[in-house]
């Protein structure tokens, strides 16, 4: 007759250790952080890399652009980003403008880099994809649309 061992169900400190507490989660305590939060950290770090003109999509820069006229309003910097964030992992959407002359998956690459590099810093999650869409690409041809406007001769008299 074989004799079973019995299964233990108790749990070391090892195992504790590798599977929930973290940055995040501990003994003392758990801290939850909320979309906006890590919206507006990946929106800021996407700013900072050259080649990045603007985020979001056409609908969204136009309603930026309004919003950026109201005397007193704020930028919306979580503009054209998504996220998802659980537990421990988060998952990023950037919609984006790039500048003309910009290799966009070297421009890909570098703001991945730095929306992975600071989400995880500031907020101690694991950031699990940054999916990025170009939308369209700015052309700084050196005009601007009211200027242009005034300076012109008119049609009629």
């Amino acid at each position: 007759m074989t004799e079973k061992k019995p299964e233990t169900t108790a749990t070391t400190t090892t195992d504790v250790a590798t599977r929930g507490t973290g940055a995040l989660a501990s003994e003392q305590g758990r801290t939850s952080i909320a979309d906006a939060v890590v919206s507006k950290i990946a929106g800021i770090a996407a700013r900072d890399i050259s080649g990045v003109h603007a985020l979001g999509g056409g609908t969204a820069r136009a309603v930026g652009a309004l919003r950026d006229r109201i005397p007193g309003s704020r930028t919306n910097l979580s503009q054209g980003v998504a996220v998802e964030v659980g537990e421990r992992q988060a998952a990023v959407d950037l919609d984006l403008v790039a500048e003309y002359g910009v290799s966009i998956a070297d421009l890909a690459q570098a703001v991945r880099r730095n929306v992975i590099g600071s989400v995880e810093r500031m907020t101690g999650l694991e950031v699990t994809e940054v999916n990025i869409t170009v939308h369209d690409i700015f052309l700084d041809d050196g005009l601007d649309d009211a200027d242009t406007s005034a300076s012109s001769a008119p049609r009629v008299e």
